[in-house]
């Protein structure tokens, strides 16, 4: 068995000091064979197998992900949790997820739109009186990243040290919003897409003046609790993750992987605090776009998906806390989150019955063409659209991207 790696390459690490992409992983981890639990005929087993597989031969530390046709299951595992000890990724592990949190915010807060306690094109002041300068920003802009309010952690984090310094820093979320108020705007109000973790503290903080609730509280009273997502939760300011988990790896100075998964995630809030499963993910994702979440009018907003970049109107769309895909089958809703050390994908058919959850247990490494983001792409492919035909590449680029120039979505083809 190949030694894990600890390190990247020097010729592809980049200079975090100066806060650039860094290079993708030079020496290939540990390739465990891949778990399946209960198949049938209907998943491509040997092709997800060699996909999964490829992410570690490419790179990856460790990975794992959950595949669903109907009620047809693929789960599967390759690579190492940890590089020091050698053990290896199980497919059942909890993972931070980051800001695929936003798909369970804006659920909660739709469902409050529903009950006729919220409207999407209310100014944001109307609910949160005192923080916002004028009515210009909508409850609707919030979600949708068109808001043009700066994102808090390009100042939390403009520095590779910083990364570092906040481990253990709790942040309230007026802080944090605070923080983004203070950046210049990306964009007059309604103006562009720009993606903005702030907009989902703001969304999160609605929630709480609604209910008088924590958001925390209210999203698993309405979600967690009756779809019995009994691994997914929110940690607050407690910095290691419960039950079973992989560390989670950032690239640092010299190509070291630096182990990043005990860390305060005050810092995420309602924008990318979750932990949860691709199991879990998967049970979400289904239920919300099977409708059992949402009723009819709000599960139209919800999927009222706007170009991300206007010059694309194919490319990558997104709603409220969801976006649109394309595929070489069709597009796939779903969202994407990365925080230090944890890298998440989970995407699905419109109907909920084909699904892909995928984790990663190294972030911010991604670079143009790097193999890592193809591999994983490829495993998207086959889980949602069979056994792949010759197609163009796609790579990855992560939302929630602290450590680089310019966080954006998956980008469009």
């Amino acid at each position: 068995m190949r030694k894990p790696p600890r390190k990247l390459s020097s010729s592809l690490a980049g200079a975090l000091a100066t806060v650039v992409l860094v290079g993708g992983l030079a020496a290939p981890a540990a390739a465990e064979p891949a778990a399946t639990g209960h198949v049938d005929g209907r998943l491509p087993v040997p092709a997800l197998d060699a996909a999964l597989r490829e992410i570690t031969d490419t790179g990856m530390v460790g990975v794992f992900a959950e595949v669903r046709d109907g009620r047809a299951t693929w789960r599967g595992a390759s690579g190492v949790a940890d590089i020091t000890t050698g053990r290896p990724v199980r497919p059942d592990y909890r993972h931070r997820v980051g800001s695929i949190t936003k798909t369970f915010v804006s659920t909660t807060l739709l469902q409050l739109v529903g009950e006729g306690r919220i409207s999407l094109d209310a100014p944001v002041r109307r609910y949160l009186p005192g923080l916002m300068p004028d009515d210009a920003v909508t409850v609707r802009m919030l979600l949708n990243h068109r808001s043009g309010i700066g994102s808090y952690d390009r100042v939390v984090f403009a520095t590779a040290e910083q990364v570092e310094q906040h481990r253990t820093t709790t942040f309230t979320a007026r802080e944090l919003i605070r923080t983004g108020l203070g950046m210049p705007r990306t964009n007059p109000p309604g103006a562009a897409f720009a993606y903005s973790n702030t907009n989902y503290i703001l969304a999160g903080l609605i929630v709480e003046r609604v209910t008088g609730r924590p958001a925390a509280e209210e999203i698993r009273r309405r979600i967690l609790r009756p779809l019995a997502l009994r691994d997914t939760y929110f940690p607050g300011t407690e910095p290691r993750i419960t039950g079973p988990h992989s560390l989670g790896y950032l690239p640092w100075y010299d190509g070291e992987l630096r182990d990043f998964s005990v860390y305060n995630m005050s810092w995420g809030q309602m924008a990318g605090e979750l932990v949860s499963t691709t199991a879990d993910l998967d049970r979400f994702y289904r239920a919300l776009l099977n409708g059992r979440l949402l009723r009819p009018a709000e599960q139209a907003q919800l999927q009222r998906f706007l170009p991300t970049n206007p010059a694309d109107p194919t490319g990558l769309r997104y709603g409220l806390g969801l976006l649109s895909l394309p595929l070489r089958c069709g597009d796939a809703y779903g969202h994407d989150g990365q925080v230090f050390g944890y890298h998440t994908l989970s995407l699905h058919s419109p109907d909920g019955k084909r699904q892909v959850s995928v984790a990663l247990n190294v972030s911010h490494y991604q670079y143009a063409g790097d193999p890592i983001s193809a591999a994983t792409f490829q495993l998207i492919d086959t889980a949602l659209c069979g056994t792949a035909t010759a197609h163009a590449a796609r790579t990855f680029t992560p939302q929630l991207s602290p450590l680089t120039p310019a966080p954006g979505l998956l980008p469009p083809r």
